[in-house]
């Protein structure tokens, strides 16, 4: 049978052809075991234990280095200004015409820190219980340690330059608790964490370009990674990173930066699903772009669906909208008991009301982690129990804790949140219960790279949610701001130096070099390939079919026969595209559609590759839900014996894909089957 289409999706129309089925070993080959060389020792000491043995570039000669990071989100801007700060010459990169543009700003709830001020027994280990836990044993346990380390000083250097955390009355910086958790560790400021703490970086980044330090491009799109196939790493394998591709988005002109080394904190990929809580212009294509220069791609069935995301209204809605996890610390989630029933959510005695989180997890209740909590509404919605206009919602109710706490304490806490939801749907959430539904959102796959978060291209480092560190296969809320301040300020700023201490004296490639005119050659005739597309559709179009298949297909549950069905549709949806795009105006100037039309291709090949991970992936685990493995209760039925490792995929000359693994080990968490009913 087809995977059931997700909830806040409109029903596409595509009529499976399930024979003859596709089989993993149709669809990819199986290459080597690598190494992630994480500390031989897992726990407390081995961060400290790998920055000592790090090797140090003097003060003197750090300007003699040029590094390039391309994103100014909030692992971008920290890696940026952290360097320039240090004396690098960095250059920085961002489509947006400033970089407090960029995506971090939608955050809304929080930050994770495990900083234990409150009396609640939080500790660095329960952290990363929580998190590999939270995870479904799907992350590299050595990566959570760092994580739980660092957060302790990421949020004393957010406070210090100036992000306006929320206090209690005495002074002391506020917490709240978030899914799959039962402290109390989030930071916030109000429900617009992410936009203060994207502000404060982009500050920090500023201040650096000011000082001359960091030289900032914008409106300037990576297209192309260039690798200096005759340099070899220590180990005498592989080509180095050299430097990147360019489009000027305003004057249209493609040209080379060439460096030491390259950082790609270019975000997410959740896009790829058409309508997700992401910004429309967030996109995969710096990540996949180093992907086809070598550069393996980590687990990209990982795909986070928040519960809490605006359903649907109609089928040419072009996203859906987030409201933060923060709400469920209040709110309370709840459908009608009878199926089918139309009348009006404050009509509905309490009697008749099925609050399922609470009923099914009681130990967490409306904070069950995000995979949990999605697939309880899926199963509601598909129950008949749905609300609203197109039944494809349920209800998120503030009537209590109004009742309990006051409209003036809930306005403190979720003001911003409830403004917003009413702009988008002309209801007040302290007259109405909220509507939600999942949507697409966060990738816990990304560009796959080691412990010290340099990719498998030597010199290519990734950070934020480019990569795929931390998170396994399902993000705990709130670690998401974490992770990319973890790694922009506080790890990228320990490992590129390392990297490039060896390379004292070594010259960037000049922009006249043979490997850097033939990169900027090919990325031109791609460019022109695609403004010259004779077909009748723009690429929009393209991009709403790819999102319909992968929410029906590789969506909140999978099955073999859907995902085979959905490599099939991609694959035919790809020689549609290649033959019927069209693309107006020309390549020479500003030009939007040209803009989209690489993007959706890239999000084409990608969503290939997501179902045949999911595919071969034979287990459920975290957010990856296979229908065929579930437990007796319908809980994820994971497969240690034969799973336990990031598939790391690799792509062929001719689009063919190998899969390599790195085998995950445990020694703080051991593995069991995720329980969040009793604890």
């Amino acid at each position: 049978m087809t995977a059931p289409r997700p909830t806040g999706a409109a029903a596409p129309a595509l009529t499976p052809a399930l024979t003859p089925a596709l089989t993993p070993d149709d669809v990819r080959t199986i290459g080597d075991a690598i190494s992630g060389g994480q500390p031989t020792q897992s726990g407390p000491d081995a961060w400290a234990e790998r920055k000592l043995h790090y090797k140090l570039v003097s003060p003197l000669n750090r300007r003699k280095f040029r590094i390039i990071v391309v994103g100014t989100g909030l692992a971008g801007a920290a890696c940026a200004a952290a360097l320039g700060e240090q004396g690098y010459d960095v250059h920085a990169f961002t489509f947006h015409d400033s970089p407090r543009r960029a995506h971090s700003v939608a955050a809304q709830g929080g930050i994770n820190a495990a900083r234990a001020r409150k009396v609640d027994n939080d500790s660095l280990a329960r952290f990363v219980k929580d998190t590999v836990k939270g995870g479904d044993f799907r992350a590299r346990e050595a990566d959570c340690w760092r994580l739980a380390e660092e957060s302790v000083r990421v949020i004393d250097h957010l406070d210090a330059i100036g992000a306006p955390f929320a206090r209690e009355y005495g002074g002391q910086l506020a917490t709240r608790s978030f899914g799959g958790v039962q402290v109390s560790r989030t930071y916030y400021t109000r429900g617009q964490t992410g936009q203060q703490l994207e502000v404060a970086a982009s500050q920090a980044l500023l201040r650096q370009v000011a000082a001359g330090t960091v030289t900032l491009h914008t409106r300037s799109e990576m297209l192309d990674l260039i690798v200096d196939d005759d340099a070899a790493d220590s180990a005498g394998t592989g080509g180095a990173a050299r430097g990147i591709v360019v489009r000027d988005l305003i004057t249209g002109r493609i040209w080379s930066q060439t460096g030491h080394a390259v950082v790609l904190a270019t975000g997410g990929y959740g896009n790829a699903f058409f309508k997700s809580t992401l910004a429309k212009n967030s996109n995969v294509s710096a990540a996949w772009r180093a992907h086809r220069r070598g550069a393996l791609f980590a687990s990209p069935s990982f795909l986070q669906f928040h519960p809490t995301a605006l359903p649907l209204g109609s089928d040419w809605q072009s996203k859906t909208i987030l409201m933060s996890e923060s709400l469920r610390n209040d709110g309370r989630i709840w459908v009608p008991v009878q199926p089918n029933d139309s009348r009006a959510a404050n009509d509905i005695p309490e009697a008749e009301r099925d609050y399922y989180l609470e009923r099914r997890y009681p130990a967490y209740g409306n904070l069950a982690p995000r995979d949990v909590a999605s697939r309880a509404a899926r199963d509601e919605i598909e129950a008949g129990r749905g609300v609203g206009p197109l039944r494809n919602s349920v209800y998120l109710d503030f009537r209590d804790p109004l009742a309990r706490l006051g409209r003036p304490v809930l306005a403190e806490r979720y003001g911003n949140l409830f403004e917003m939801y009413a702009d988008a749907t002309g209801d007040s959430p302290y007259d109405v219960p909220m509507r939600i539904a999942p949507g697409a959102h966060f990738a816990m796959g990304g560009l796959w790279s080691d412990y010290d978060l340099m990719t498998s291209i030597p010199g290519l480092f990734v950070g934020g949610e480019a990569g795929w560190a931390y998170h396994g296969a399902n993000r705990l809320g709130a670690n998401s701001l974490l992770s990319a301040n973890v790694d922009g300020w506080f790890t990228l700023p320990y490992s590129i130096p390392n990297y490039l201490a060896p390379l004292l004296g070594t010259p960037v490639l000049a922009d006249d070099d043979p490997m850097v005119l033939r990169a900027v050659s090919e990325t031109r005739a791609g460019v022109e390939t695609l403004a010259a597309s004779p077909g009748t559709q723009g690429p929009d179009r393209f991009h709403r079919r790819l999102g319909e298949i992968l929410y029906a297909h590789c969506g909140v549950s999978r099955s073999a026969a859907g995902l085979a069905e959905g490599i099939r549709l991609i694959r035919e949806l790809r020689s549609d595209f290649r033959n019927d795009l069209r693309v107006a105006g020309s390549a020479d100037g500003f030009n939007q559609e040209l803009e989209r039309a690489g993007r959706v291709a890239d999000f084409i090949d990608l969503a290939e590759l997501m179902c045949i991970d999911a595919l071969d992936r034979d287990e459920s685990c975290g957010a990856h839900f296979r229908i065929e493995h579930q437990l007796g209760d319908g809980e994820a039925a994971r497969d240690d014996e034969n799973w336990s490792f990031v598939s790391a995929w690799e792509r062929g000359a001719t689009g063919s894909y190998r899969r390599h693994q790195e085998p995950l080990h445990f020694e703080s968490v051991q593995p069991e089957t995720r329980n969040y009913k009793t604890s």
